[in-house]
């Protein structure tokens, strides 16, 4: 019988490992971990889903542990008596998850302009920095909890404090407070001499001199509460932000503060590993907990 030539038979052998290996690693090998994730990590292999009646095999899915929420009504704010997440910059959409990919030198806004469209004919809202957002954000949350919200580099109206001064080498003939948009009264006054205007929507100050404004603030809210995680589907905050809240959702669902203080503790997790990280509270586990309880 006369052999095949060389060429064929290189590929017969190409075609019988390339058979082989997509048994072995395309189902053999993915049936094989999805049975032994499935027998001794059934729930975490499933999403770590969390059911509102953990009891009731047909309970409704409400969330997963892993996977941040909001906990705000329709209109967006808060409802008062659930722990709020850390904010997100992805709209808690898994879909969309990620961060702003905005830095600490992001501190200008771009004000709106009043009357102005956009391309596709809708009205102007302008640009808020990270740092304005940061700011705004820190204000929100004093407010909700009843707490000072400033913090460094802030305004008592919520936005950067940062000036653009002009020229930007030499001595100031003119210092704008950028952030805050006319008529709005500047954070400060005067500026090495000069007296401080407020910013006009539209208006160029890319020629000033950008200079953050400090200030003698001292933030009482922590910084998880203003800053969104990288994926921006951190289902955790500080044990420091859920201490801040305790008070409001005691006081919200008529609970005696020890009470809602012990659910913190027994949904806190640990540093990973014992040394990497802080703790961390599971919000939407201790929302639940929160709605499961009696009276």
């Amino acid at each position: 019988m006369e052999r095949l030539p060389s060429w064929i038979r290189q590929h017969l052998a190409a075609l019988r490992a390339l058979l082989v290996l997509t048994l072995v690693t395309g189902a053999i090998y993915p049936l094989l971990v999805t049975g032994v994730a499935q027998a001794v990590f059934n729930g975490n292999a499933n999403g770590s889903l969390l059911r509102k009646e953990p009891a009731q095999k047909d309970g409704k899915d409400v969330g997963s542990a892993l996977i941040g929420q909001s906990f705000a009504g329709e209109d967006g704010a808060p409802i008062k008596k659930y722990f709020q997440s850390r904010p997100s910059a992805g709209g808690y959409d898994p879909l969309a998850l990620g961060a702003s990919n905005l830095g600490p030198e992001d501190v200008l806004d771009t004000l709106p302009v009043p009357g102005a469209k956009d391309d596709e004919g809708n009205p102007d809202t302008g640009r808020q920095s990270l740092l304005t957002e940061v700011c705004a954000r820190s204000k929100a949350v004093g407010e909700l909890e009843g707490v000072s919200g400033a913090r460094p580099y802030c305004t008592g109206d919520g936005v950067g404090a940062v000036l653009k001064v002009f020229p930007a080498v030499g001595t100031p003939t003119r210092v704008v407070s950028v952030n805050q948009a006319c008529p709005a009264t500047p954070f400060i006054p005067v500026y090495q001499g000069v007296k401080v205007e407020c910013g006009r929507p539209g208006e160029d100050y890319s020629a000033g001199r950008t200079v953050p404004v400090r200030g003698n603030a001292r933030a009482v809210v922590p910084s998880d509460a203003v800053t969104a995680s990288g994926s921006g589907l951190d289902p955790h905050i500080s044990v420091a932000y859920a201490e801040l809240q305790a008070p409001r959702v005691a006081r919200e669902r008529g609970l005696g503060l020890d009470t809602v203080r012990t659910l913190i503790g027994r949904h806190t997790t640990g540093r990973a590993l014992g040394f990497m990280g802080e703790p961390g509270v599971n919000v939407l586990e201790l929302n639940l907990d929160l709605d499961r309880l009696k009276g």
